[in-house]
Order: C-alpha cells, then sequence, then structure tokens
C-alpha cells in the first residue's frame, strides 16, 4: 500500500528476488518436497478419506518459504497458525473476536522476527535475511533503523508466502477434481500446467480484495478519490467480469486471459515466480501419482472476504 518515492526504495532493496537461476536451483528441492507430501496423503487414504489442505496444501508453502529464509523447521506449525490468524486485520469487517486474535498473532510475530533480524545480526549467513541485513545497512542512518526495515519486510513475505500460496494449491486440486473431464484432458497435455494455474487464479484468486492508496486527486467510475484515500479493487469480481472475459463463470482451463491475482504495475507480486513454481511442482506430481483421487465431501471455507481459505478439502481414492 505504499506509493513512491517510499515504495520505490523498499522495491529496489529486494531486487528480482526470486531470479530465474535461483528457482532453478530450488526446483528439486520444492519437487522433493512435494513428494513427501504426497507420500503421507497416499499413506493417510490407505485407511480412507483425508484432508488435503492439513497434509499436503498448508504444508508445501511454508515448508519452502521456511527453507529459503533458514527457518527451524519445528516452527512451522506455529508461523501458520499464527498467518492465518494475523489477515483478519485485513478483512472488510472483522468481527471483535477475530481482531483479537489478529492482535495477538501481530505481538507474536512481532516478537519471533524481531529475534530472528536480531540473531542474523549477530550470526550472518547466506540467507535473504543476512542479505537484507547488509543492504538497508548501507540504507539507513543506523542499525535500528536497518533492522526495523529488513523485520517488516520478511515479516511481509512470509504472511504474503503462506495463506495466498495454499489456497492457490487447494483451490486448484479442488477445482480439478470438480472438473473431471478437464482434469483427464490435462493429464495427457501437462504442458498446459501453466494456463490451467492461470485459470484457477482467475476463477478464484487467493485474494479478492486489494488495497491501495492515490497518490493524487484522481477521477475512477466517475467518482473522485482524493489524494491518500484508501481505494479497494474487487479482484474477485473484476475477474468474473463478463466484459473482460466471455462465460466468466465457466471454469476452463483452455481460456487465455489476463488476471491480477498477482497485481500489477509497480505493485506486482515479488513472489509470482515461486507460488506459480509451487503449483507446477505440486500438479504435476499428482497428475502422474493420483490419477483416481476424487472429493470425498463438500470443502469448508474460512469466513472472509479479501483473503480465501479453504479449511479442510476432503479427499479420497476412487
Amino acid at each position: 500500500m505504499l506509493n513512491p518515492p517510499h515504495h520505490t526504495r523498499i522495491r529496489q532493496s529486494v531486487g528480482n528476488i526470486f531470479p530465474p537461476d535461483s528457482l532453478a536451483g530450488g526446483k528439486g528441492s520444492i519437487e522433493r518436497t512435494a513428494g513427501r507430501l504426497l507420500d503421507h496423503l497416499e499413506e493417510e487414504l490407505a485407511y480412507g478419506p483425508a484432508d488435503f489442505c492439513a497434509l499436503v496444501s498448508d504444508q508445501l508453502p511454508v515448508i519452502t518459504i521456511g527453507e529459503w529464509l533458514r527457518l527451524p523447521p519445528a516452527d512451522y506449525s506455529l508461523l501458520r497458525s499464527l498467518t492465518h490468524d494475523q489477515v483478519f486485520t485485513q478483512e472488510l469487517f472483522p468481527a471483535p473476536s477475530q481482531l483479537a486474535l489478529s492482535d495477538e498473532a501481530t505481538r507474536e510475530l512481532r516478537q519471533y522476527f524481531t529475534a530472528l533480524v536480531q540473531e542474523r545480526r549477530r550470526n550472518p549467513g547466506d540467507d535473504p535475511v543476512s542479505s537484507w541485513l547488509s543492504i538497508w545497512d548501507a540504507h539507513e542512518p543506523d542499525r535500528e533503523s536497518a533492522d526495523q526495515a529488513v523485520f517488516h519486510l520478511t515479516l511481509f513475505m512470509v504472511l504474503a508466502a503462506l495463506e495466498t500460496t495454499a489456497h492457490v494449491l487447494a483451490g486448484m486440486v479442488r477445482l480439478l477434481l470438480e472438473h473431471s473431464r478437464q482434469l483427464d484432458w490435462l493429464r495427457t497435455r501437462p504442458e498446459h500446467i501453466p494456463g490451467a494455474i492461470d485459470e484457477v487464479l482467475r476463477y478464484d484468486a487467493p485474494i479478492h480484495m486489494i488495497s491501495r492508496v492515490a497518490p493524487k486527486d484522481t477521477e475512477l467510475a466517475g467518482v473522485t478519490v482524493r489524494r491518500n484515500e484508501m481505494v479497494q479493487l474487487m479482484v474477485g469480481a473484476a475477474h468474473h467480469d463478463p466484459r473482460q472475459y466471455i462465460d466468466p463463470e465457466a471454469f476452463d482451463i483452455r481460456r487465455r486471459g489476463p488476471h491480477l491475482s498477482f497485481g500489477g504495475g509497480i505493485h506486482f507480486c515479488l513472489g509470482k515466480a515461486l507460488a506459480r513454481l509451487e503449483a507446477e511442482c505440486l500438479l504435476t506430481a499428482l497428475l502422474k501419482r493420483l490419477p483416481g483421487l476424487r472429493l470425498s465431501g463438500a470443502p469448508v471455507w474460512a469466513s472472509r472476504v479479501a483473503f480465501r481459505r479453504l479449511i479442510t478439502l476432503p479427499v479420497a481414492r476412487a
């Protein structure tokens, strides 16, 4: 929600956070993690229905970002839980009880990542946090300011990576299992996996509402937006606009067209490439390993507007 020049300064400090050579090196690790999670899923399916969210889609993003940031695996469960609670503060109409959960989660996340930055300050390594500290030391007048900047960046990366990617993974599996003919078509044409993921992102975006702050007085669809006023962009509605998409309520993995799930312009998602890679690795493995997978019950959703979340996705083997 920042505008230039502050936004430009922060964006430049991280650069291309996931360059192609970095992702190429990390692909094998993501594939192995996806394989281990699917092993566990298959073990559970041998005894009956299992929850895809708990066993796979909630796990892959936190393991991926945790390994990248060099976080202790023992902390993954805590970070996943705190992230789920923290996003309530970004909802349109959170209940008082939800705001209380968010406030407590924010306090614990602040403690966790403040300690992490301090530890990397004492013992720098080849991890992103240590690299950001080195960069921001050259930007800020003192170490305390640099530490604060890196704290906010690290916290943002975790919050952005876990909740959204988990939804993409679970939503991808849900939609393809609900459209079995398209799933069978994709299984024989894996080269269309990237396009299928784009349709998942259009049809059920992980974030249905994006906040932006007007940098100047602006006229938008006949409405005057004053400088520094916040506007909520309803991405979920835009993705189903019949003026933009033919038959927008139809899920069609052969559809070609733009979407706004990764934002746009100067606010384009930092983690787009990583999120896509996780989805591609998981879907590729699923198409090969579990041809008989099916939904075994109704999905359960979190009660939200902005951040979509599947709480449970029951699956079974045919």
